[in-house]
């Protein structure tokens, strides 16, 4: 029986390092590379060139993948009166407003996204060290801070993922399962690249996406071809 480690090495050996791919091609490898016995994320990481020490070139933003992520997405609503039965009616997980403050207060996480109306933000604010490092924090940017959280809930569930750029000019984004067919893949991934183009900077100075590459959780990272995005 196969170790990991020789698993691994010979999902390597599928990938020519010193080239670039096609995205068609590179989901293509990285569903023939997976050697878990899981079902793999699909994640994609671009390094940019843009310097996120100055908040002008700050990249972050949301993009509502087609084929969604693969993922059963936990929300909780922090909403009261008719926004509150609005996000029910949306799908949201979990709805309330004080309670809920109290329980994450309590040391409860068991979510994946905070949804929130504007006027429940001032006691939300008060969490920010609890929910700030865990990326849970709402923000209008995310479109997690709105009136409208039905329309909110419906993307989240659809499969919609929020971005931002790290300390060092990295962006990570989950886009589907090894289990999707590979056209499914290929479409997220596209429509990922065209979202973060988009947000490119006015303040960024040169060449924009410098690199990209696509890889399963345990499998080798395959090159894009990114002369398309620049």
């Amino acid at each position: 029986m196969a170790t990991a480690g020789k698993r691994f090495r010979a999902a390597v050996a599928r990938v020519d390092r010193t080239r670039t791919y096609q995205v068609a091609e590179a989901v293509e490898l990285v569903k023939a590379a997976a050697f878990a016995k899981f079902d793999e994320s699909v994640d994609v990481s671009v390094n940019l060139g843009v310097d996120p020490r100055h908040a002008d070139q700050v990249v972050r933003g949301t993009c509502v993948l087609p084929h969604g992520t693969g993922k059963t997405v936990k929300v909780l609503v922090i909403a009261q009166g008719d926004r509150a039965n609005e996000a029910r009616d949306a799908g949201a997980d979990h709805v309330g407003a004080d309670d809920y403050l109290q329980r994450l207060k309590d040391g409860w996480l068991d979510i994946d996204v905070i949804v929130a109306t504007p006027d429940m933000m001032g006691k939300l604010g008060a969490l920010g060290r609890v929910l700030g490092p865990r990326g849970l924090m709402p923000n209008p940017k995310a479109g997690t801070v709105t009136m409208d959280v039905a329309r909110a809930v419906r993307e989240i569930k659809a499969g919609k993922i929020e971005f931002r750029v790290d300390k060092t000019g990295n962006v990570h984004a989950p886009v589907g399962k090894v289990s999707f067919p590979p056209q499914a893949l290929a479409d997220n991934v596209q429509a990922f690249m065209e979202t973060l183009v988009r947000a490119k900077p006015s303040a960024a100075k040169g060449q924009y996406i410098r690199s990209a590459t696509v890889s399963s959780t345990m499998g080798p990272g395959v090159k894009l071809d990114t002369a398309g995005y620049r």
